[in-house]
């Protein structure tokens, strides 16, 4: 695309906050060509239209980190400098994620029906298979584990795998945001009898930032670092650097951000299950 060309990884990495306006934009143009295209199948298809706009900023990020390991840095300073991709990748993809829950909310609901038929049905698959809290948080550990691992092999084995991953993510929290946020206008229009500005704004901020944020936060750090080293490690094998001391150093970096991605996975568990309850019937 031509905004590629404006936008390089030094660039991105020093005023990440762009990239939020990026996914914004980029996921707005795939839902509105995916609807074009193909109705009935719209909810995949703007899914691969934002991952094909993401594809070449992901990807020279990606070389640009591993361009890093090349300078001899310390591992703490190594992971100093990755965490600026991090906030990159986070930033596209609030983006992406505030977009699909906008256009869910704003659009009429036959559009918002076939837009997402399949983030409806993976919510529903979620809900399920709800159970004691304990239980709770050990399925979600585990499917974040899933995802966590699935996210590295991609992103090893493909290059791009992992944005995927992440961008169906992205559309199925934005379909969550909506329904939290639609089912709560609803209770508030029958309680009152309209819903003014104040309560819509109120209701979407719990939705968005209560709801969703701080697990959901914890856990897209958590998949992009696993991504990261991924696609670390395949640019690395794919520039034939295998067996040399170069290549060593990427691997341990890779691990270290493995290792940290799979406790950040932990503890976004923990706040999921534990913490986010609370925050919701306090704040809203």
């Amino acid at each position: 695309m031509v905004i590629e060309s404006f936008i390089t990884p030094m660039k991105a990495e020093k005023r990440p906050w762009q990239m939020m306006l990026l996914g914004v934009f980029y996921s707005s143009v795939a839902i509105m060509f995916s609807y074009i295209i193909s109705p009935n199948n719209s909810s995949m298809l703007m899914v691969f239209f934002t991952v094909m706009a993401c594809m070449p900023i992901i990807y020279n990020t990606i070389k640009y980190e591993e361009s890093k390991d090349e300078k001899g840095l310390s591992e703490v300073r190594l992971l100093k400098e990755h965490y600026r991709a991090l906030e990159v990748f986070i930033f596209l993809f609030l983006g992406i994620t505030l977009s699909f829950s906008v256009w869910n909310i704003v659009l009429p609901e036959s559009i918002s029906l076939n837009l997402f038929s399949a983030q409806f049905e993976t919510m529903q698959s979620v809900n399920a298979n709800a159970t004691s809290m304990s239980g709770r948080f050990f399925g979600i550990f585990m499917n974040n584990l899933e995802v966590l691992f699935w996210c590295t092999a991609f992103s090893f084995l493909y290059g791009l795998g992992a944005i995927f991953i992440l961008t169906w993510n992205a559309s199925v929290i934005g379909f969550a945001i909506a329904k939290f946020i639609k089912s709560n206008l609803a209770n508030l229009a029958q309680q009152l009898g309209a819903v003014s500005t104040a309560g819509y704004i109120q209701i979407y901020s719990c939705g968005y930032f209560v709801r969703y944020l701080p697990h959901g936060l914890l856990e897209i750090a958590a998949y992009f670092m696993a991504g990261l080293a991924g696609g670390i490690l395949s640019v690395a094998v794919i520039r034939h650097r295998l067996g040399t001391k170069g290549f060593m150093d990427i691997v341990f970096d890779s691990a270290d951000l493995l290792l940290i991605s799979f406790i950040v996975i932990f503890i976004a568990g923990l706040v999921e299950v534990f913490m986010t309850p609370g925050f919701v019937g306090l704040v809203c």
